[in-house]
């Protein structure tokens, strides 16, 4: 079995019957169900006509941007843009956007605006602050485009959003890796006329559903990349200490920071032909959400990450946590290259064993998992949100009001959660709790007992035995995937690339 347990995953609900209404299904489950019923739903639909004089945009200014953009990753299927996906993309829907407010054209696609992402986000991964870069249509150094232009930017949208999400006319753990030198160029300088830019932030979030929300945006030299020009990114996991032993997970975490080799906590993307897993990180701590709440915070901050590295990384937390592994276990982890193998962490501790193939273990949930910021040098951005009202010194514009709502909402959802679970212990006695293993007020673990190891996100993993991580069967190397790739399905694809490199773009 996967991860050395025999196990079974906890999932919040299941369905068996075809007569359950529809208004219950999950997105995923709805779109299933019309690509059921729709068998040519993957056949290129017909161009509709162009009503009126095409739109030139040749015959206006452009100028280059950068976006910060906020997005709950639950209801898309990752941050890039892809063909044919099962749910939307983030890129997809923002991209859609952008092409109707008539700032990019749509025949050109991403490559014809210059976008460049800070980072991609893998299904189900949210960001507090996502950044791309791009060439948008512009009002500056134009008069005319100046006069045609209306309060608002185009559009033929509801005035309101859906409140059911993103569309799904268009198109949620990686991170992008440094393959160059990183540039980082002071922002251009603004002309007198700059009041009168179109408003990026509102025309968008006009267009947007509510789970996607840009949040300001920022002039850029022609040479800034979101990408290139980023020094750091942090990410941000959320979980319950509910039967964790906090100070063994900041023990396991403190271990990462520095020049550290991931090998054995990331996914090997054969694709990509990646031979070099070191990264740098700045910094990974264990700490409260909020000073009144009952939720803690993984908090890593690093250059650059790989494919699923903070979930893989979160995995190990959740063991060191539950007492079933020592926080020495993240220290042999890291020790996977024989020829720069690692001394103990602190004075007292065995050298580490070195690990050259992942241990076979699940990794942790994506739901809580956020791309919380990305860092530039000091003046290269400038963030701005559309001008203020005359009247009121206030963007009228704002997204704050709903996304206050939305907040509002959640929270009074959780609290009917936490009541409908008060209901019931009143029937039922709760489960038994064993972990963290041997601590004081927590039932000893008995032979034949099901533990219920955190997964992150509420979802568990339901083991009668565990087998320690050192102990368990060995994945493949990278060599050996990589290698595997080039002589399978990947030598006709490799063919046509450069040679494999040694970064990949981070995956997360």
């Amino acid at each position: 079995m996967p991860g050395g347990f025999s196990y079974r995953l906890l999932r919040p609900y299941a369905r068996f019957t075809r007569m359950e209404p529809y208004k219950n299904w999950s997105r995923e489950e709805l779109i299933a169900r019309l690509q059921h019923l729709d068998p040519h739903h993957d056949r290129p639909r017909p161009a509709t006509t162009p009503q009126g004089k095409p739109f030139d945009f040749n015959a206006y200014p452009k100028r280059k941007i950068a976006l910060k953009f906020t997005y709950n990753g639950i209801h898309y299927g990752g941050m890039e843009f892809q063909r044919d996906p099962a749910l939307p993309t983030v890129e997809g829907v923002l991209f859609d956007a952008l092409v109707h407010t008539r700032l990019v054209d749509r025949a050109g696609g991403l490559e014809g605006c210059g976008w460049q992402r800070c980072g991609r986000t893998d299904k189900g991964v949210s960001a507090g602050g996502q950044v791309v870069s791009l060439w948008v249509r512009s009002t500056l150094g134009s008069k005319a485009a100046e006069e045609a232009v209306p309060t608002e930017l185009e559009s033929t949208a509801s005035a309101e959003p859906s409140e059911d999400g993103p569309g799904l006319e268009g198109d949620f753990g990686l991170m992008d890796d440094f393959d160059e030198a990183p540039t980082n160029n002071s922002k251009p300088t603004e002309p007198a006329s700059a009041a009168l830019e179109f408003p990026y932030v509102f025309g968008l979030n006009h267009v947007l559903p509510p789970t996607i929300r840009v949040l300001a945006w920022s002039p850029v030299s022609d040479e800034f990349s979101a990408r290139f020009s980023c020094r750091w990114r942090h990410y941000k996991y959320f979980f319950s200490p509910r039967g964790l032993d906090l100070a063994a997970m900041s023990d396991a975490a403190a271990r990462l920071v520095g020049e550290r080799d991931f090998r054995n906590l990331c996914k090997i993307d054969a694709s990509k032909q990646i031979t070099v897993f070191t990264r740098r990180i700045l910094s990974a701590t264990i700490d409260r959400a909020d000073a009144h709440g009952d939720l803690y915070v993984f908090n890593l901050r690093g250059n650059a990450f790989l494919y699923n590295m903070v979930r893989h990384i979160m995995a190990i937390l959740f063991l060191v946590g539950s007492g079933l592994e020592k926080p020495s276990v993240m220290t042999a982890l890291l020790n996977a290259d024989p020829a720069n193998p690692l001394p103990p962490f602190r004075e007292g501790e065995e050298p580490p064993p070195i690990v050259t193939g992942k241990p076979d273990y699940l990794i942790a949930d994506p739901l809580p998992l956020m791309l919380w910021d990305c860092g530039y040098d000091d003046g290269v951005l400038d963030w701005r949100t559309d001008r203020a009202s005359a009247k009121t010194g206030e963007s009228t514009k704002s997204p704050l009001p709903g996304m206050i709502c939305d907040l509002e909402r959640a929270t009074i959802t959780a609290a009917l959660d936490e009541h409908f679970l008060k209901a019931a212990e009143a029937h039922h006695k709760p489960p038994k709790q064993y972990f963290p293993l041997g601590a004081p007020d927590v039932e000893p673990l008995h032979p034949g007992a099901m533990m219920s190891v955190p997964l992150g996100g509420g979802m568990v993993k339901r083991a009668g035995t565990y087998v320690p991580l050192l102990q368990r069967k060995r994945m493949p190397t990278p060599d050996e995937v990589n290698e595997r790739y080039r002589l399978g399905r990947g030598a006709k694809k490799l063919g046509r690339k450069a040679a494999p490199t040694t970064a990949d773009e981070g995956d997360e």
